[in-house]
């Protein structure tokens, strides 16, 4: 007992400096607490050697992990995913899966020989991207938002539910009879429905009657985890797939947000701890470890960037729309990571196969990091060849001719909208009620393809293009307009600001009316030097909006505000809802 909790505190301690470090050098925390792991670990400084510790820590930041990640499955949002989604992520996992099968044991590895799936394993690792990277990059773009954003998102939640279904058989692979697979399957619906009875009809009344103790709420989650993991263990499944089963059930709960907000830093904890043992496992790798590492982050990346661009690009959205959710899912996952540590436990895998997996889980973090980061570049770079392959593009259903803008687009409109997120879709709302005449005068220039369909199907004139692209702007007619609206924030700009805009815009237009939105105050002024003629500033016409609220509420008119919002909410018919 005083061993475990020595090689706990060296765990935690060491994890903590070397993510110190990580942080000041911007890699992701995961590497460091993987190498903390190896440092302290019998493969390299050896100050834990005890194999119970090491099994007990993994083990106890596992179940955690799993639990967390159940609780951030929304099964509404899964219900509620647009044909997009769910094409796209079936499209990458059975393409994913079929391609890791045909390479993995087309370069050796066993498919059930002698008990072992090293090739199974892998091709199932290799199809699941890392939430933890991929959300917390883009969170910091502010992308989450944004179409490829909400299409990385909604693969990444199908991605789990797939490898939940893997983790049900995985018990069974050593002998897939039929039989004994249904008998997985009823065991799983056993306990989802067990779970969910619970969580439906037993939980809320519990935990209304607790919500005041924030003690009690984390322990009952804890509680809960527990108990469905042993119901699981059973059931003959395992402790793992219990607590991810117990996070999934509560996912919909009503107390959900605040059960999450109070594990979170238990989570962190046990998360931490999980790494660094699974550090503890990693040998100093030879000369076929870090080959094979290499082989499965290269065909990690081909294979995503084939199986998750071609569905999205048969569907019409676009070379841009397509590539960025590649580029963003271009990594292994940390449940990779669970999947391959369930294989060694039950002897499915070998040692050198589940080190190679590790060392291009690291391999793949940092790069896709630096990768998403760049990700617009990166896709500009990639749109101008395979536009010369043959791939055709949205705005290549309307082509520019040499004669001009009016060729491709029809002849410029008077006002032209840079851009199209939340505000100009609230503006041409407006127009549509007040003088439906007016978006006649209105053409849009944006990138987004559900925009790009839906106004033309609207009738509107739109063009397909990169706003930041001075090319887009000389094509699209910009010169001859009379009043240019850049509504979109620099927060949510990709490869350009309002500034630099409005420069190039005043280049090519020296006489038009150049309307610029400002995230901050300090912008202004900025704005006005780089030639617009106004500039709208959100907070402002917020607080305005705020400050009638709290009026009508001394007014004892609150009810009538509300009233007369709703009405004007059911009367607009948005592009972006």
């Amino acid at each position: 007992m005083h061993e475990l909790i020595g090689d706990i505190t060296l765990s935690i301690l060491f994890a903590w400096v070397l993510g110190l470090l990580a942080h000041f050098s911007r890699q992701p925390l995961i590497l460091a607490y993987l190498i903390a792991g190896f440092l302290i670990g019998p493969f390299g400084t050896g100050l834990v050697k005890s194999q119970e510790s090491i099994s007990v820590i993994s083990e106890l930041g596992l179940i955690f992990m799993l639990f967390m990640i159940g609780l951030e499955i929304d099964l509404k949002k899964i219900v509620r995913a647009g044909k997009v989604i769910l094409f796209a992520a079936g499209g990458q996992l059975l393409g994913g899966c079929l391609l890791g099968i045909l390479f993995f044991v087309g370069i050796g590895l066993s498919m059930g020989g002698g008990g072992k799936f090293d090739a199974l394993y892998l091709c199932v690792a290799c199809a699941l991207s890392s939430t933890v990277i991929i959300v917390k990059v883009l969170y910091e773009k502010r992308e989450l938002d944004t179409l490829p954003g909400r299409i990385t998102l909604g693969v990444l939640v199908l991605q789990d539910i797939f490898a939940i279904l893997f983790l049900a058989v995985q018990p069974s692979l050593d002998n897939l009879q039929i039989g004994i697979v249904l008998l997985s399957i009823v065991r799983v619906g056993v306990l989802v429905a067990t779970a969910l009875v619970l969580s439906r009809y037993v939980l809320p009344r519990l935990f209304q009657q607790i919500a005041r103790r924030p003690e009690l709420i984390l322990l009952g989650a804890l509680a809960w985890c527990f108990l469905i993991g042993e119901v699981a263990e059973r059931l003959h499944l395992s402790r793992e797939m219990g607590s991810l089963v117990a996070g999934v059930s509560l996912s919909t709960f009503p107390y959900a947000l605040d059960v999450t907000a109070k594990v979170t830093t238990l989570r962190d904890f046990f998360i931490t701890l999980f790494f660094v043992a699974l550090g503890m496992t990693i040998p100093v790798p030879g000369l076929s470890v870090i080959g094979l590492a290499l082989l499965i982050a290269a065909f990690t990346v081909v294979s995503r960037l084939v199986t998750t661009f071609t569905p999205l690009y048969l569907m019409k959205q676009g070379l841009r729309a397509s590539l960025l959710p590649a580029i963003n899912l271009a990594q292994i996952s940390e449940f990779s990571l669970v999947v391959i540590q369930t294989g060694v436990a039950a002897g499915h895998i070998s040692t050198a196969t589940s080190s190679a997996a590790s060392f291009a889980f690291v391999v793949l973090a940092v790069l896709s990091t630096f990768a998403i980061t760049r990700s617009g570049e990166i896709t500009r770079s990639l749109i101008g060849p395979l536009k010369r392959i043959g791939l055709r593009d949205l705005d290549q259903a309307h082509p520019v001719e040499a004669d001009g803008p009016e060729a491709g687009h029809g002849a410029p409109r008077r006002i032209v909208i840079l851009g199209f997120f939340r505000a100009a879709s609230a503006l041409l709302s407006q127009i549509e009620r007040q003088n439906e005449a007016l978006l006649e005068q209105i053409s849009v220039i944006d990138f987004n393809p559900l925009v790009f369909r839906t106004l033309k199907d609207r009738g509107l004139q739109v063009i397909y293009g990169d706003i930041s692209n001075v090319d887009t702007l000389v094509h699209a007619g910009i010169g001859k307009a009379e009043i240019i609206i850049l509504s979109v924030p620099d927060s949510l700009l990709v490869g350009a600001n309002n500034e630099k805009l409005v420069r190039h815009v005043r280049s090519l237009n020296p006489t038009a009316k150049i309307v610029a939105t400002a995230d901050f105050l300090a912008d202004v002024n900025d704005l006005y030097a780089a030639g617009a003629d106004y500039v709208t500033v959100t907070r402002i016409s917020d607080a305005s909006e705020l400050f009638s609220v709290i009026e009508a509420a001394d007014a004892g008119l609150l009810a009538e505000k509300r009233a007369e919002m709703d009405a004007q909410l059911a009367e607009r018919r948005e592009v972006l809802p």
